[in-house]
């Protein structure tokens, strides 16, 4: 286990289990909400259950820590971890992301008779069948999400593509920085493909 992840711990978020996913996936992995930990990392993750401002209001003084770090080395933000990335978010009215990757979360429209959260196993499409986080993947595959908002991004910054009463990204990317709306991490073998590509390219 010669490669170390950074979890980033900022209250909200299943960190036991994507430690778990991390660990599985043959990198050992740090669970951490000091600045220099994270400074210092070789990869971060940050992951995240939640409301949208919730997760910018308890990440603080961490932005910017986070966004510098980028510039350097790779991060995957996961579920909210992923829609914080964003520019910003529609979520209890308009909040300002971290400003990584172009575009807005949006909550799903309504439609009768269909559940919103979006729960359960559903596929994801490559956009983006080059890029290493997908790299070995099918041009579809079945992964875990829970939420409620997607994001809504250009084709630019979109890894993969999901319907769910409209289409979504359900990964992103721009440059060291990716997302992934689903949960690697509950998975199954496919999420832990996704996570041994990330250690990768940490």
């Amino acid at each position: 286990m010669g490669k170390n992840v950074t979890i980033i711990d900022y209250g909200l978020g299943n960190l036991r289990s994507v430690m778990r996913g991390i660990e599985a996936a043959g990198a050992s992995a740090t669970i951490t909400g000091n600045a220099e930990e994270i400074a210092a990392a070789d990869g971060i993750v940050l992951p995240g259950v939640g409301a949208f401002h919730e997760g910018m209001d308890q990440l603080g003084s961490l932005k910017g820590t986070v966004c510098a770090a980028t510039r350097e080395v790779p991060l995957l933000g996961i579920c909210l971890g992923m829609q914080m990335l964003m520019d910003s978010s529609e979520e209890h009215g308009m909040h300002q992301g971290l400003g990584l990757i172009p575009g807005r979360v949006r909550r799903f429209p309504h439609v009768p008779g269909v559940k919103v959260p979006h729960m359960g196993w559903n596929t994801i499409r490559l956009d983006k069948g080059n890029n290493p986080l997908v790299s070995g993947l099918a041009p579809e595959e079945y992964v875990y999400f829970v939420h409620s908002y997607y994001a809504d991004t250009t084709p630019e910054y979109t890894l993969t593509t999901t319907e769910y009463i409209v289409p979504f990204a359900s990964s992103i990317v721009r440059d060291n920085v990716y997302g992934v709306q689903f949960h690697p991490e509950k998975s199954g073998a496919i999420g832990l493909k996704l996570l041994r590509n990330f250690i990768d390219l940490v």
